[in-house]
Protein backbone atom coordinates (compact mmCIF):
# COMPACT_ATOMS: atom_id res chain seq x y z
CA UNK A 1 0.00 0.00 0.00
CA UNK A 2 1.30 3.32 -1.11
CA UNK A 3 2.41 6.03 1.96
CA UNK A 4 0.03 8.63 1.35
CA UNK A 5 -3.09 10.23 0.02
CA UNK A 6 -3.59 13.94 0.05
CA UNK A 7 -7.61 13.81 -0.45
CA UNK A 8 -9.97 16.53 -1.99
CA UNK A 9 -7.23 18.97 -2.95
CA UNK A 10 -7.51 21.85 -5.06
CA UNK A 11 -4.68 21.59 -7.25
CA UNK A 12 -3.02 24.07 -8.92
CA UNK A 13 -0.53 21.88 -10.85
CA UNK A 14 2.28 24.72 -11.77
CA UNK A 15 1.28 24.52 -15.10
CA UNK A 16 -0.90 27.91 -15.56
CA UNK A 17 -4.04 25.80 -16.26
CA UNK A 18 -7.19 26.25 -14.08
CA UNK A 19 -7.44 24.06 -10.57
CA UNK A 20 -9.31 20.69 -10.48
CA UNK A 21 -10.05 18.91 -7.47
CA UNK A 22 -8.41 15.13 -7.08
CA UNK A 23 -7.19 12.55 -4.73
CA UNK A 24 -3.22 12.64 -5.24
CA UNK A 25 -1.00 9.53 -3.47
CA UNK A 26 2.23 9.91 -2.75
CA UNK A 27 5.16 6.43 -2.61
CA UNK A 28 8.96 6.71 -2.09
CA UNK A 29 9.22 10.37 -3.21
CA UNK A 30 7.06 10.82 -6.14
CA UNK A 31 3.68 11.34 -6.99
CA UNK A 32 2.01 7.80 -8.08
CA UNK A 33 -0.86 8.67 -9.22
CA UNK A 34 -3.67 11.33 -9.40
CA UNK A 35 -7.52 11.02 -9.32
CA UNK A 36 -9.45 13.43 -10.49
CA UNK A 37 -12.73 14.06 -9.13
CA UNK A 38 -12.83 11.33 -7.26
CA UNK A 39 -15.71 11.89 -4.60
CA UNK A 40 -17.70 13.23 -7.57
CA UNK A 41 -17.38 10.73 -9.94
CA UNK A 42 -18.00 7.87 -6.79
CA UNK A 43 -15.11 6.13 -8.30
CA UNK A 44 -13.31 4.10 -6.06
CA UNK A 45 -11.17 6.15 -4.00
CA UNK A 46 -6.97 5.54 -3.53
CA UNK A 47 -5.82 3.65 -0.29
CA UNK A 48 -2.95 4.93 1.53
CA UNK A 49 -1.27 3.83 5.25
CA UNK A 50 -2.07 7.55 5.87
CA UNK A 51 -4.84 10.00 4.50
CA UNK A 52 -4.50 13.75 4.64
CA UNK A 53 -8.35 15.40 4.51
CA UNK A 54 -7.08 18.85 2.46
CA UNK A 55 -10.29 20.19 1.76
CA UNK A 56 -10.26 23.84 1.62
CA UNK A 57 -6.91 23.64 1.01
CA UNK A 58 -4.40 24.30 -2.50
CA UNK A 59 -2.11 21.74 -3.51
CA UNK A 60 0.65 23.03 -6.04
CA UNK A 61 4.20 22.13 -6.27
CA UNK A 62 6.73 23.20 -3.70
CA UNK A 63 7.99 26.48 -4.96
CA UNK A 64 11.65 27.21 -5.93
CA UNK A 65 14.04 30.16 -4.60
CA UNK A 66 15.81 31.15 -7.62
CA UNK A 67 18.14 33.39 -5.76
CA UNK A 68 18.63 32.45 -2.26
CA UNK A 69 21.46 33.42 -0.07
CA UNK A 70 21.38 30.34 2.05
CA UNK A 71 24.99 28.94 1.32
CA UNK A 72 25.98 28.72 5.30
CA UNK A 73 22.40 28.78 6.83
CA UNK A 74 21.57 25.28 5.53
CA UNK A 75 24.22 23.43 7.12
CA UNK A 76 24.01 26.04 10.42
CA UNK A 77 20.73 25.67 10.84
CA UNK A 78 18.69 22.78 10.00
CA UNK A 79 15.60 23.37 11.04
CA UNK A 80 15.90 26.30 8.29
CA UNK A 81 12.10 27.54 8.77
CA UNK A 82 12.66 30.55 7.12
CA UNK A 83 12.30 28.70 3.75
CA UNK A 84 10.91 25.34 4.78
CA UNK A 85 7.61 27.52 6.33
CA UNK A 86 7.52 29.43 2.82
CA UNK A 87 6.96 26.81 0.84
CA UNK A 88 9.82 26.35 -0.61
CA UNK A 89 11.43 22.89 -1.58
CA UNK A 90 14.10 23.56 -3.50
CA UNK A 91 16.83 27.30 -3.46
CA UNK A 92 19.41 28.62 -5.88
CA UNK A 93 22.51 29.21 -4.28
CA UNK A 94 26.10 30.27 -5.24
CA UNK A 95 24.41 33.96 -6.11
CA UNK A 96 26.04 37.25 -7.11
CA UNK A 97 29.71 35.99 -8.32
CA UNK A 98 30.79 34.99 -4.79
CA UNK A 99 30.19 31.95 -2.92
CA UNK A 100 32.76 29.05 -0.87
CA UNK A 101 33.33 26.67 -4.16
CA UNK A 102 35.50 26.25 -5.80
CA UNK A 103 38.35 28.01 -3.28
CA UNK A 104 41.86 27.00 -2.05
CA UNK A 105 42.61 27.92 1.81
CA UNK A 106 43.25 31.60 0.52
CA UNK A 107 40.51 32.56 -1.38
CA UNK A 108 37.85 30.95 1.33
CA UNK A 109 39.50 32.89 3.70
CA UNK A 110 39.38 36.22 1.69
CA UNK A 111 35.36 34.83 0.63
CA UNK A 112 34.74 34.26 3.97
CA UNK A 113 35.18 38.09 5.19
CA UNK A 114 33.58 39.59 1.91
CA UNK A 115 30.26 37.62 2.32
CA UNK A 116 30.38 38.03 5.60
CA UNK A 117 27.02 40.22 5.51
CA UNK A 118 25.40 37.75 3.71
CA UNK A 119 26.57 34.51 5.47
CA UNK A 120 27.94 35.57 8.86
CA UNK A 121 31.71 34.83 9.16
CA UNK A 122 31.63 31.29 9.16
CA UNK A 123 33.19 30.38 12.73
CA UNK A 124 30.67 27.70 13.19
CA UNK A 125 31.07 26.01 9.87
CA UNK A 126 33.40 23.17 9.27
CA UNK A 127 34.54 24.01 5.89
CA UNK A 128 35.86 20.46 4.52
CA UNK A 129 35.35 21.04 1.01
CA UNK A 130 37.25 23.45 -1.81
CA UNK A 131 35.39 22.20 -4.76
CA UNK A 132 32.07 22.50 -6.14
CA UNK A 133 31.31 18.97 -5.90
CA UNK A 134 32.49 18.31 -2.39
CA UNK A 135 30.21 21.17 -1.63
CA UNK A 136 26.97 19.25 -2.83
CA UNK A 137 27.96 15.99 -0.99
CA UNK A 138 28.19 18.44 1.92
CA UNK A 139 24.85 19.21 1.03
CA UNK A 140 23.88 15.89 0.70
CA UNK A 141 24.16 14.71 4.37
CA UNK A 142 20.80 15.84 5.17
CA UNK A 143 19.26 19.59 4.47
CA UNK A 144 15.61 21.14 5.16
CA UNK A 145 14.47 21.68 1.38
CA UNK A 146 17.18 20.54 -1.99
CA UNK A 147 19.40 22.82 -3.15
CA UNK A 148 21.37 23.92 -6.28
CA UNK A 149 24.35 25.72 -7.13
CA UNK A 150 25.67 27.85 -9.17
CA UNK A 151 29.87 28.34 -9.88
CA UNK A 152 30.34 32.15 -8.59
CA UNK A 153 32.57 33.79 -11.10
CA UNK A 154 34.00 36.42 -9.03
CA UNK A 155 35.04 33.43 -6.85
CA UNK A 156 36.35 31.91 -9.95
CA UNK A 157 38.41 34.70 -11.09
CA UNK A 158 39.68 35.49 -7.05
CA UNK A 159 41.18 31.73 -6.86
CA UNK A 160 43.17 32.36 -10.07
CA UNK A 161 43.81 36.08 -10.38
CA UNK A 162 43.44 37.28 -6.78
CA UNK A 163 40.83 40.74 -5.94
CA UNK A 164 43.14 42.58 -8.91
CA UNK A 165 41.23 45.04 -11.57
CA UNK A 166 43.13 43.83 -14.53
CA UNK A 167 42.60 41.90 -17.61
CA UNK A 168 42.79 38.26 -17.17
CA UNK A 169 46.17 36.96 -19.35
CA UNK A 170 45.00 34.10 -21.93
CA UNK A 171 47.17 31.45 -19.19
CA UNK A 172 44.30 33.07 -16.19
CA UNK A 173 41.40 32.71 -18.53
CA UNK A 174 42.03 29.09 -19.48
CA UNK A 175 42.23 28.32 -16.25
CA UNK A 176 39.50 30.09 -15.55
CA UNK A 177 37.69 28.56 -18.47
CA UNK A 178 38.59 24.78 -16.52
CA UNK A 179 37.55 26.25 -13.20
CA UNK A 180 34.45 26.88 -14.64
CA UNK A 181 34.20 23.31 -16.32
CA UNK A 182 34.84 21.32 -13.65
CA UNK A 183 32.23 22.83 -11.66
CA UNK A 184 29.54 22.14 -14.10
CA UNK A 185 31.24 18.72 -14.16
CA UNK A 186 30.63 18.17 -10.54
CA UNK A 187 26.88 19.61 -10.95
CA UNK A 188 26.05 22.88 -10.61
CA UNK A 189 23.87 24.48 -12.76
CA UNK A 190 24.98 27.49 -14.20
CA UNK A 191 27.48 30.88 -13.38
CA UNK A 192 26.41 33.37 -11.68
CA UNK A 193 28.50 36.81 -11.35
CA UNK A 194 28.11 40.18 -9.19
CA UNK A 195 28.96 42.79 -11.53
CA UNK A 196 28.78 45.31 -8.61
CA UNK A 197 30.77 43.39 -6.59
CA UNK A 198 34.77 43.08 -6.33
CA UNK A 199 36.67 40.79 -8.05
CA UNK A 200 34.28 39.98 -10.15
CA UNK A 201 33.07 43.36 -11.40
CA UNK A 202 37.09 43.79 -12.33
CA UNK A 203 35.67 41.29 -15.59
CA UNK A 204 35.15 43.06 -19.33
CA UNK A 205 32.66 41.88 -21.40
CA UNK A 206 35.23 39.87 -23.84
CA UNK A 207 36.22 37.30 -20.42
CA UNK A 208 32.32 36.72 -19.44
CA UNK A 209 31.25 35.77 -22.94
CA UNK A 210 34.21 33.15 -22.75
CA UNK A 211 33.67 31.98 -19.62
CA UNK A 212 29.64 31.66 -20.22
CA UNK A 213 30.73 29.53 -23.70
CA UNK A 214 31.55 27.00 -20.93
CA UNK A 215 28.77 27.44 -19.15
CA UNK A 216 26.60 26.63 -22.39
CA UNK A 217 28.74 23.64 -23.22
CA UNK A 218 27.44 22.02 -20.53
CA UNK A 219 23.61 22.59 -20.78
CA UNK A 220 23.68 25.64 -17.89
CA UNK A 221 22.65 29.16 -17.81
CA UNK A 222 24.45 32.35 -16.65
CA UNK A 223 22.62 34.56 -13.10
CA UNK A 224 24.60 37.86 -13.54
CA UNK A 225 23.56 40.53 -10.98
CA UNK A 226 24.58 43.32 -14.01
CA UNK A 227 26.68 46.39 -13.61
CA UNK A 228 23.83 48.83 -12.53
CA UNK A 229 20.30 48.89 -11.62
CA UNK A 230 19.75 52.72 -11.37
CA UNK A 231 21.55 55.14 -13.76
CA UNK A 232 23.07 53.25 -16.66
CA UNK A 233 20.46 49.95 -15.74
CA UNK A 234 19.21 50.08 -19.17
CA UNK A 235 22.45 49.79 -20.72
CA UNK A 236 23.66 47.28 -17.95
CA UNK A 237 20.59 44.82 -19.20
CA UNK A 238 21.61 45.39 -22.78
CA UNK A 239 25.21 44.29 -22.46
CA UNK A 240 24.21 41.23 -20.54
CA UNK A 241 21.36 40.72 -23.42
CA UNK A 242 24.44 40.73 -26.00
CA UNK A 243 26.91 38.86 -23.84
CA UNK A 244 24.38 35.95 -24.04
CA UNK A 245 23.43 36.47 -27.99
CA UNK A 246 27.69 36.36 -28.23
CA UNK A 247 28.27 33.51 -26.03
CA UNK A 248 24.94 31.21 -26.61
CA UNK A 249 24.36 30.87 -23.19
CA UNK A 250 20.54 31.25 -21.69
CA UNK A 251 20.16 34.27 -19.62
CA UNK A 252 18.66 34.27 -16.00
CA UNK A 253 18.68 38.49 -14.85
CA UNK A 254 19.12 38.26 -10.81
CA UNK A 255 16.16 40.78 -8.88
CA UNK A 256 15.69 42.10 -12.14
CA UNK A 257 14.18 45.36 -11.11
CA UNK A 258 15.08 49.08 -12.26
CA UNK A 259 15.73 51.03 -8.93
CA UNK A 260 16.46 54.46 -7.75
CA UNK A 261 14.65 57.87 -8.42
CA UNK A 262 16.38 57.66 -12.37
CA UNK A 263 14.66 54.98 -12.94
CA UNK A 264 10.42 55.40 -11.83
CA UNK A 265 8.13 54.40 -13.91
CA UNK A 266 10.91 52.78 -16.59
CA UNK A 267 9.88 48.89 -16.16
CA UNK A 268 8.25 48.76 -19.92
CA UNK A 269 11.53 49.93 -20.81
CA UNK A 270 13.29 47.34 -19.73
CA UNK A 271 10.86 45.11 -20.05
CA UNK A 272 10.58 46.16 -24.41
CA UNK A 273 14.31 45.69 -24.53
CA UNK A 274 13.15 41.98 -23.33
CA UNK A 275 10.59 41.44 -25.59
CA UNK A 276 12.79 42.07 -28.35
CA UNK A 277 15.58 39.64 -27.74
CA UNK A 278 12.88 37.01 -27.02
CA UNK A 279 11.81 37.80 -30.32
CA UNK A 280 15.03 37.21 -31.90
CA UNK A 281 15.23 34.08 -30.16
CA UNK A 282 16.83 34.59 -27.22
CA UNK A 283 16.49 32.46 -24.03
CA UNK A 284 15.93 34.54 -21.03
CA UNK A 285 14.17 34.72 -17.64
CA UNK A 286 14.30 36.33 -15.02
CA UNK A 287 13.55 36.61 -11.12
CA UNK A 288 12.12 39.09 -8.61
CA UNK A 289 11.29 39.52 -5.03
CA UNK A 290 8.18 41.27 -4.08
CA UNK A 291 9.14 43.99 -2.47
CA UNK A 292 10.58 47.86 -3.07
CA UNK A 293 13.95 47.72 -0.67
CA UNK A 294 17.10 46.19 -1.85
CA UNK A 295 19.32 44.35 0.69
CA UNK A 296 22.95 44.44 0.56
CA UNK A 297 26.34 45.11 2.42
CA UNK A 298 27.77 48.86 3.12
CA UNK A 299 30.86 47.94 1.50
CA UNK A 300 29.12 47.37 -1.57
CA UNK A 301 28.08 50.70 -2.11
CA UNK A 302 32.07 51.66 -2.19
CA UNK A 303 33.81 52.31 -5.70
CA UNK A 304 35.29 49.27 -7.58
CA UNK A 305 38.24 51.30 -6.77
CA UNK A 306 38.51 51.28 -3.34
CA UNK A 307 37.78 47.31 -2.82
CA UNK A 308 40.63 46.47 -5.12
CA UNK A 309 43.09 44.02 -3.82
CA UNK A 310 40.15 42.28 -1.29
CA UNK A 311 38.78 42.79 2.20
CA UNK A 312 42.05 44.10 4.37
CA UNK A 313 43.26 46.80 1.66
CA UNK A 314 39.63 48.03 1.84
CA UNK A 315 39.96 48.71 5.79
CA UNK A 316 43.20 49.94 4.96
CA UNK A 317 41.97 52.37 2.60
CA UNK A 318 39.13 53.20 4.85
CA UNK A 319 41.70 53.63 7.67
CA UNK A 320 43.88 56.33 5.82
CA UNK A 321 42.32 60.12 5.96
CA UNK A 322 43.09 61.27 2.14
CA UNK A 323 41.82 58.16 1.18
CA UNK A 324 38.61 57.93 2.58
CA UNK A 325 37.81 61.09 1.75
CA UNK A 326 38.57 60.20 -1.89
CA UNK A 327 35.67 57.22 -1.46
CA UNK A 328 33.42 59.87 0.19
CA UNK A 329 33.71 62.01 -2.92
CA UNK A 330 32.81 59.17 -5.17
CA UNK A 331 29.99 58.07 -2.66
CA UNK A 332 28.33 61.73 -2.76
CA UNK A 333 29.24 63.60 -5.26
CA UNK A 334 30.20 61.45 -8.19
CA UNK A 335 28.01 58.49 -7.93
CA UNK A 336 30.13 55.57 -7.35
CA UNK A 337 30.01 52.36 -9.49
CA UNK A 338 29.22 50.36 -6.15
CA UNK A 339 25.56 52.16 -5.63
CA UNK A 340 25.10 52.02 -9.43
CA UNK A 341 26.47 55.10 -10.59
CA UNK A 342 23.50 57.20 -8.36
CA UNK A 343 25.26 59.37 -5.47
CA UNK A 344 24.22 57.85 -2.15
CA UNK A 345 20.95 59.36 -0.45
CA UNK A 346 21.94 58.07 3.55
CA UNK A 347 18.00 58.29 3.97
CA UNK A 348 17.42 55.50 1.99
CA UNK A 349 20.22 53.61 3.67
CA UNK A 350 18.83 51.48 6.96
CA UNK A 351 21.32 49.49 9.02
CA UNK A 352 19.47 45.28 9.25
CA UNK A 353 22.89 44.13 10.45
CA UNK A 354 26.24 43.91 12.02
CA UNK A 355 28.49 41.35 13.33
CA UNK A 356 29.71 43.03 16.32
CA UNK A 357 26.66 42.93 18.74
CA UNK A 358 27.74 46.57 20.61
CA UNK A 359 26.85 48.06 17.18
CA UNK A 360 23.08 46.77 17.54
CA UNK A 361 22.04 50.27 18.19
CA UNK A 362 22.92 51.23 14.52
CA UNK A 363 20.12 48.58 13.51
CA UNK A 364 16.76 50.12 12.39
CA UNK A 365 18.47 53.36 11.72
CA UNK A 366 19.15 54.86 8.41
CA UNK A 367 22.23 56.23 7.91
CA UNK A 368 21.40 59.65 8.23
CA UNK A 369 19.06 59.18 11.17
CA UNK A 370 22.45 58.41 13.44
CA UNK A 371 24.37 60.90 11.97
CA UNK A 372 21.93 63.95 13.11
CA UNK A 373 21.78 62.29 16.61
CA UNK A 374 25.46 62.04 16.59
CA UNK A 375 25.77 65.15 15.16
CA UNK A 376 28.36 64.05 12.79
CA UNK A 377 28.26 63.51 8.92
CA UNK A 378 26.76 60.55 7.46
CA UNK A 379 29.59 59.74 5.42
CA UNK A 380 31.43 59.76 9.60
CA UNK A 381 28.71 57.38 10.62
CA UNK A 382 28.82 55.03 7.11
CA UNK A 383 33.22 54.90 7.84
CA UNK A 384 33.07 53.90 11.37
CA UNK A 385 30.38 51.06 10.80
CA UNK A 386 32.51 49.79 8.17
CA UNK A 387 35.77 49.43 10.32
CA UNK A 388 34.73 48.77 13.51
CA UNK A 389 32.26 45.61 12.13
CA UNK A 390 35.09 45.15 9.40
CA UNK A 391 33.10 46.05 6.41
CA UNK A 392 30.23 43.07 7.99
CA UNK A 393 27.13 45.83 8.49
CA UNK A 394 24.18 45.03 6.03
CA UNK A 395 21.76 47.22 4.75
CA UNK A 396 18.50 47.58 3.14
CA UNK A 397 18.39 50.11 0.46
CA UNK A 398 14.97 51.81 0.63
CA UNK A 399 15.42 52.67 -3.32
CA UNK A 400 12.28 50.76 -5.15
CA UNK A 401 9.28 51.47 -7.19
CA UNK A 402 5.82 49.55 -6.71
CA UNK A 403 4.63 50.17 -10.08
CA UNK A 404 8.11 48.61 -11.66
CA UNK A 405 7.75 45.92 -9.38
CA UNK A 406 4.26 45.15 -10.73
CA UNK A 407 5.17 45.64 -14.04
CA UNK A 408 8.14 43.17 -14.17
CA UNK A 409 5.98 40.43 -11.86
CA UNK A 410 3.60 40.38 -14.40
CA UNK A 411 6.15 39.33 -17.60
CA UNK A 412 5.80 35.87 -19.25
CA UNK A 413 9.54 34.90 -18.21
CA UNK A 414 9.23 35.91 -15.06
CA UNK A 415 9.97 33.49 -11.84
CA UNK A 416 10.26 34.34 -8.05
CA UNK A 417 13.56 34.73 -5.96
CA UNK A 418 13.70 35.86 -2.17
CA UNK A 419 16.87 37.29 -2.57
CA UNK A 420 16.79 36.53 1.01
CA UNK A 421 19.68 37.19 3.26
CA UNK A 422 18.75 35.37 6.86
CA UNK A 423 22.29 37.86 9.04
CA UNK A 424 21.63 40.39 10.58
CA UNK A 425 19.58 41.15 13.69
CA UNK A 426 16.78 42.87 11.25
CA UNK A 427 16.96 41.70 8.04
CA UNK A 428 14.59 42.26 4.89
CA UNK A 429 11.79 40.23 5.50
CA UNK A 430 11.74 39.11 2.09
CA UNK A 431 13.74 35.97 3.73
CA UNK A 432 11.00 35.05 5.16
CA UNK A 433 8.04 36.80 3.83
CA UNK A 434 8.22 36.47 -0.22
CA UNK A 435 6.37 33.54 -1.70
CA UNK A 436 3.35 33.35 0.56
CA UNK A 437 3.45 37.57 0.25
CA UNK A 438 3.23 36.72 -3.87
CA UNK A 439 -0.10 34.11 -2.97
CA UNK A 440 -1.35 36.79 -0.36
CA UNK A 441 -1.16 40.35 -1.06
CA UNK A 442 -0.13 40.02 -4.97
CA UNK A 443 -2.85 37.72 -5.83
CA UNK A 444 -5.65 37.83 -3.67
CA UNK A 445 -5.54 41.02 -2.34
CA UNK A 446 -3.99 43.03 -5.45
CA UNK A 447 -4.92 40.79 -7.69
CA UNK A 448 -1.64 41.29 -9.95
CA UNK A 449 -1.64 37.77 -10.83
CA UNK A 450 -4.26 35.26 -10.78
CA UNK A 451 -3.04 31.84 -8.13
CA UNK A 452 -2.94 29.99 -11.15
CA UNK A 453 -0.52 32.39 -13.25
CA UNK A 454 1.84 32.82 -9.62
CA UNK A 455 2.27 29.20 -8.62
CA UNK A 456 3.51 28.69 -12.31
CA UNK A 457 6.03 31.89 -11.86
CA UNK A 458 7.15 29.91 -8.29
CA UNK A 459 7.30 26.51 -10.08
CA UNK A 460 7.02 25.52 -13.39
CA UNK A 461 9.17 28.45 -14.31
CA UNK A 462 11.64 27.73 -12.67
CA UNK A 463 12.15 24.28 -13.03
CA UNK A 464 12.26 24.64 -16.50
CA UNK A 465 15.60 26.98 -16.65
CA UNK A 466 16.99 24.60 -13.98
CA UNK A 467 16.49 21.95 -16.56
CA UNK A 468 14.78 19.53 -13.95
CA UNK A 469 12.38 17.31 -16.07
CA UNK A 470 10.57 16.09 -12.78
CA UNK A 471 10.10 19.03 -10.57
CA UNK A 472 7.74 21.98 -10.87
CA UNK A 473 4.52 20.11 -11.71
CA UNK A 474 1.64 17.90 -10.00
CA UNK A 475 2.24 14.94 -12.44
CA UNK A 476 2.39 11.39 -12.14
CA UNK A 477 5.85 10.32 -11.75
CA UNK A 478 7.14 13.57 -10.30
CA UNK A 479 9.01 14.19 -7.45
CA UNK A 480 6.86 14.72 -4.55
CA UNK A 481 8.23 18.38 -3.51
CA UNK A 482 4.71 19.46 -2.73
CA UNK A 483 2.81 22.52 -0.49
CA UNK A 484 -0.72 22.58 0.86
CA UNK A 485 -1.75 26.36 1.83
CA UNK A 486 -4.88 27.95 2.40
CA UNK A 487 -5.37 30.71 -0.14
CA UNK A 488 -8.04 32.53 2.03
CA UNK A 489 -5.40 32.65 4.60
CA UNK A 490 -2.06 32.56 3.47
CA UNK A 491 0.38 35.52 4.05
CA UNK A 492 3.48 37.05 4.67
CA UNK A 493 4.31 37.30 8.39
CA UNK A 494 7.15 39.15 8.06
CA UNK A 495 7.42 42.33 7.88
CA UNK A 496 10.01 45.40 8.20
CA UNK A 497 9.63 45.12 11.73
CA UNK A 498 9.08 42.25 12.88
CA UNK A 499 11.06 40.14 10.09
CA UNK A 500 11.74 36.84 11.06
CA UNK A 501 7.44 36.32 11.83
CA UNK A 502 6.94 32.91 10.04
CA UNK A 503 3.83 32.92 7.40
CA UNK A 504 0.22 32.08 8.16
CA UNK A 505 -1.67 29.89 6.25
CA UNK A 506 1.05 26.88 4.28
CA UNK A 507 -0.21 24.11 6.87
CA UNK A 508 1.82 21.35 4.91
CA UNK A 509 5.12 21.17 2.88
CA UNK A 510 6.85 17.78 1.88
CA UNK A 511 10.04 17.40 0.38
CA UNK A 512 11.03 14.22 -1.29
CA UNK A 513 7.53 12.80 -0.46
CA UNK A 514 7.84 13.75 3.45
CA UNK A 515 6.69 16.42 5.66
CA UNK A 516 8.90 19.30 6.66
CA UNK A 517 6.23 21.04 7.71
CA UNK A 518 3.04 19.48 9.55
CA UNK A 519 0.31 21.07 10.82
CA UNK A 520 1.53 24.17 10.20
CA UNK A 521 5.13 23.39 12.38
CA UNK A 522 9.03 22.32 11.54
CA UNK A 523 9.45 18.90 11.77
CA UNK A 524 12.74 17.19 12.42
CA UNK A 525 12.98 16.04 8.96
CA UNK A 526 16.07 16.78 6.47
CA UNK A 527 14.89 15.07 3.20
CA UNK A 528 16.68 18.08 1.12
CA UNK A 529 19.76 16.88 -1.18
CA UNK A 530 21.77 18.57 -3.86
CA UNK A 531 19.88 19.02 -6.97
CA UNK A 532 22.88 18.49 -9.84
CA UNK A 533 22.61 19.63 -13.52
CA UNK A 534 20.56 17.28 -15.72
CA UNK A 535 23.16 16.14 -18.17
CA UNK A 536 22.17 17.05 -21.92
Amino acid sequence: MEELVIRDADVVDGSGEPSYRADVVVDRGRIVSIVKEAAAAGCQRPKARRELDAEGLVLSPGFIDMHAHSDLALLRDPDHSAKAAQGVTLEVLGQDGLSYAPVDDRTLGEVRRAIAGWNGAGDDIDFDWRTVGEYLDRLDRGIAVNAAYLVPQGTVRALVMGWEDRRATPEELQRMRELVAEGMEQGAVGMSSGLTYPPGMYADGAELTELCRVVASYGGYYCPHHRSYGAGALEAYEEMVTLARRSGCPLHLAHATMNFGVNKGRAPELLALLDRALEAGADISLDTYPYTPGCTTLVALLPSWASEGGPEAVLKRLADEETAERIRHDLEVTGSDGCHGVPVEWETIEISGAGDPALGEYVGRTVLQAARERGVSPWTVARELLLRDRLAPTILQHVGHEENVREIMRHRVHTGGSDGILQGSKPHPRAYGTFPRYLGHYVREAGVLSLEECVAHLTSRPAARLRLPDRGLVREGYKADLVLFDPRTVAAGATFEEPRTLPTGIPYVLVDGQFVIEDGRRTDVLAGRAVRRTPR
